[in-house]
């Protein structure tokens, strides 16, 4: 897909894999929104972007709030004229054992963890997807195109990993289920979906 003047959501831009996205995204052109609950640095780094010229803007969001991603998919179709590309690296990560000396793997650590990355990811294809649905096809048939970010721990976790891994493989596993059913169920939709899996980048 042409990236200049298009719109495109990056869930996580404020930092790491997100905010690399980010600027590469502004030098080809495109429209963006960076939305991630750290408004200090989201903030700071599109106002940097604007001040080279480029249309970066911040939505302050959380990816498991319908509420609040909804709002930031609005913000993007106001700013940037539609929701052209949805690129998913909102992540988080603890290390922790499934027994440890203190005792059991936390409960609560693990679902925190499943609700950013994996249900977190979900909430955003599936908004995402909705905008995507209204926009006007490319010469190609495109209406929009979605990439996850997975990890090389879905396939070869370490010891402390559980939570994180088991979140990564949940988003391989999804991105294949759900690019098939939106071929078969919205078949005008023309969105592509696909994951990368870098193999170490900073949370």
């Amino acid at each position: 897909m042409e990236l200049k003047n298009r719109g495109v959501l990056v869930t996580g831009g404020a930092s790491g894999l997100g905010a690399a996205c980010v600027r590469l995204l502004a030098q080809a052109g495109a429209k963006v929104v960076i939305a991630d609950l750290n408004s200090e640095i989201g903030e700071t780094l599109a106002a940097e972007l604007r001040g080279e010229g480029a249309g970066v803007f911040f939505a302050c969001a959380n990816v498991a709030s319908e509420e609040s991603l909804k709002a930031a998919v609005q913000t993007t179709i106001e700013k940037c004229g539609g929701v052209h590309v949805l690129i998913n690296c909102a992540g988080i990560a603890v290390i922790e054992k499934v027994l440890g000396k203190a005792g059991p793997h936390s409960l609560e650590s693990f679902q925190r963890v499943i609700n950013v990355n994996l249900i977190g990811t979900f909430n955003a294809i599936r908004l995402a997807a909705a905008a995507m649905a209204e926009n006007k096809p490319t010469e190609e048939g495109e209406r929009g195109v979605i990439i996850n970010t997975a990890s090389i721990a879905a396939f070869d976790g370490q010891i402390g990993q559980a939570a994180y891994s088991a979140s990564k493989g949940g988003i391989v596993g999804m991105t294949l289920t759900t690019a098939a059913l939106s071929y078969l169920i919205n078949r005008g939709l023309g969105a592509r979906l696909k994951s990368q899996i870098p193999f170490f980048f900073p949370m």
